[in-house]
C-alpha cells in the first residue's frame, strides 16, 4: 500500500487565515478548491520540519511557533491514502510572495464557510475553532469527490 505524508497549515492574523485557491497545476485533486498551506514530506523531515519548509515556499513566511493539531486521514477510491498533519500559528515574520500553486488570499474566519471548500475541510476547520484537543479524524471519499465517512478519534460523526 502507497501512502502521501503531507503538513497543512492555517496562518492567522487578525481574524482572518491565509487561504489559498489551487488554481495553478493542470493537474491538481484541489483544483479549484480553498485549502491552507502545505504540501509533501520531503526524506528524513519530521512534521514540523515538512510544515516550516513548505509555508516558507508557498507564501514567504517564517514559521515561529505551528501548533499541531491532528492527523487527518484521507481515503479515495484511487487507491492513494493521504496522511496530513495539521497546523495552525499565528506566529511568522517575512515578506508574502506569491504561491505557484495558486492565489493566496486572507480571508475572515467568519467568511472561510462561504468559499469552496472541501467537506472534510469544513470539519477540522470546525474543530479548529473550537480548539478541540489533538485529533485523529479520518475522512472517506468517492469517486465524485464526495465525503461519505468521517471518523474522529475512532467514532462515526
Amino acid at each position: 500500500m502507497e501512502a502521501l505524508l503531507t503538513t497543512l497549515c492555517y496562518l492567522e492574523r487578525d481574524g482572518k487565515y491565509l487561504m489559498l485557491l489551487r488554481n495553478r497545476k493542470k493537474k491538481d485533486i484541489n483544483k479549484g478548491k480553498w485549502i491552507g498551506v502545505g504540501g509533501k514530506f520531503e526524506q528524513g523531515e519530521s512534521p514540523e520540519e515538512c510544515v516550516r519548509r513548505e509555508v516558507f515556499e508557498e507564501t514567504g513566511y517564517i514559521l515561529g511557533v505551528a501548533h499541531f493539531r491532528g492527523i487527518v486521514t484521507f481515503v479515495t477510491p484511487q487507491g492513494m491514502d493521504e496522511y496530513m498533519c495539521l497546523f495552525t500559528s499565528g506566529d511568522f515574520t517575512g515578506e508574502e510572495h506569491a504561491c505557484d500553486e495558486g492565489e493566496l488570499a486572507w480571508i475572515p474566519k467568519e467568511k472561510i464557510g462561504e468559499l469552496n471548500l472541501w467537506e472534510g475541510d469544513r470539519i477540522f476547520l470546525r474543530l479548529i475553532a473550537e480548539n478541540a484537543p489533538f485529533f485523529s479524524l479520518k475522512l472517506v471519499y468517492d469517486e465524485e469527490g464526495k465525503l461519505v465517512r468521517a471518523v474522529r478519534d475512532g467514532k462515526e460523526l
